[in-house]
């Protein structure tokens, strides 16, 4: 009687079944855009396609946030960078250097930070090409 190859412990899959422990729990997920989602997880399939409920997306500039009610979200899994649980207990207790703020001031101050950052980027990539390197992610978004 032959046995098949070897088969890893159950602790050990690395598949999109690991979210059965993470539904119906409070998630923060960081798309590959930069976009940050706040929500809880209701659903998923094999791809890792998520539905999280009571979303917020939040935005960060400098020392400010704000939260942005989007409702139900469905996230395509290609397009998670990272996901984790939010600890109820300590989601209250926000650094004392960060401030909330609105909306508005903080979308504004984030449109300055990306077009700097994109001036820098753009000044680096220029120097790297003229030493004959090809820059990191040129065709593909990366926050």
């Amino acid at each position: 009687m032959s046995q098949g190859p070897p088969q890893l412990p159950p602790q050990m899959f690395t598949t999109a079944a690991q979210l059965l422990d993470l539904t119906d729990k409070k998630l923060v997920l960081v798309l590959r855009d930069g976009r940050k989602l706040i929500g809880v997880l209701r659903s998923w399939d094999q791809f890792a396609n998520l539905v999280l409920q009571d979303t917020i997306e939040r935005l960060y500039a400098g020392n400010l946030y704000a939260d942005i009610p989007r409702g139900i979200f469905l996230v395509r899994g290609e397009n998670v960078l990272l996901l984790g649980e939010i600890d109820l207990d300590k989601e209250d207790d926000i650094p004392p250097h960060i401030q909330r703020a609105s909306f508005q001031e903080v979308f504004e101050l984030k449109k300055k930070e990306d077009g700097a950052r994109k001036v820098g980027d753009k000044k680096r990539h220029g120097k790297l090409q003229t030493l004959g390197f090809e820059p990191e992610h040129s065709g593909e978004i990366l926050f």
